[in-house]
């Protein structure tokens, strides 16, 4: 297995498997039918993050019925996009 490229390296730069592996380290597991997609469950919340053809989308469901979707583009850096979707904090009511 190789090592990722720098958190510092834009995710564009980051060859597709080693992306698939970063996301198995942050405890995503791949959606069984659409294979683009990952799931991340949280204990205040959970996420559905997909690699689309021009972003990773990211779609949070938080306590009640509460849902954020945020798109991020492949130019941002591997550490950006981590602190962002991985360090999300759920609106308080």
């Amino acid at each position: 297995m190789h090592s990722l490229p720098s958190a510092d390296t834009p995710l564009y730069n980051h060859p597709l498997h080693q992306i698939e592996n970063w996301l198995r380290g942050q405890n995503c597991v791949r959606d069984e039918e659409e294979q683009h997609c990952w799931h991340l469950q949280r204990p205040h919340w959970k996420a559905t993050l997909c690699l689309e053809e021009t972003v990773l989308k990211v779609d949070y469901e938080f306590a009640p019925s509460q849902n954020k979707t945020l798109s991020f583009p492949y130019s941002l850096s591997r550490q950006d996009v981590e602190q962002a979707i991985f360090a999300f904090e759920p609106p308080q009511n």
